[in-house]
């Protein structure tokens, strides 16, 4: 008889309803905001302070860091005891960008579209500074623990690929022309987040087919 997946395994699919609820606010948000032009602009614009679009922006999103958070914690408590250091690692590492992410961009949202200089601005960037820095990290502890068992190398391919786009972003933004800013920039912020839903994924199959022999 086929055991029944626990609860904790079935809040990993609020990992996909993140994934979905950030995704409609970045391809619908830009409706409410007359003028944007998505392959110019940052996604961050769309909720600025004093965006026409953050009341959009606001609802969409409403599912988004709320289901992420709550299905990487769940992450969170089921490695305990399994796969290995650095994984588990990667794993509090990742919960912990998602924390910042979700309570810094709530407290210092943009003022102005781009970048106006005041304070909140200056602490919106260390908010993304930070991260940054934490996804980073993360994932290179996924892409070395992953790789130090034969039992999860898809988890450290998926990572590889993660930061690959993560820094295809930044590169992008270096080397195109400004017209292209928004494009390569997207590549960094749904990197983390399709990241986010992998890990809700592999929770709701418990890891079986990922387990340490």
């Amino acid at each position: 008889m086929k055991q029944k997946k626990p609860l904790i395994q079935w809040l990993g699919l609020l990992g996909l309803v993140s994934l979905l609820s950030y995704t409609a606010a970045v391809v619908f948000s830009p409706l409410a905001y007359p003028g944007y032009v998505w392959t110019q602009q940052a996604v961050s614009d769309l909720s600025a302070a004093n965006a026409p679009s953050r009341m959009l922006w606001s609802q969409l999103s409403s599912l988004y860091s709320l289901c992420g958070i709550v299905s990487v914690m769940m992450v969170c408590v089921f490695v305990q005891g399994k796969m290995n250091r650095l994984l588990r690692l990667g794993v509090y590492l990742f919960a912990a960008m998602n924390w910042v992410s979700a309570a810094g961009y709530a407290s210092f949202p943009l003022t102005d579209s781009g970048y106006a200089g005041a304070f909140q601005d200056v602490m919106h960037m260390v908010v993304t500074a930070g991260v940054v820095g934490l996804s980073i990290l993360s994932l290179v502890m996924f892409i070395i623990g992953g790789l130090r068992k034969k039992a999860y190398v898809s988890l450290s391919v998926i990572a590889l690929i993660a930061l690959l786009l993560m820094f295809a972003g930044p590169v992008g933004i270096g080397l195109a022309p400004k017209s292209l800013f928004g494009v390569f920039e997207r590549f960094s912020v749904f990197a983390a987040t399709g990241f986010n839903a992998i890990l809700g994924f592999y929770l709701f199959t418990g890891f079986q087919k990922y387990r340490e022999n």
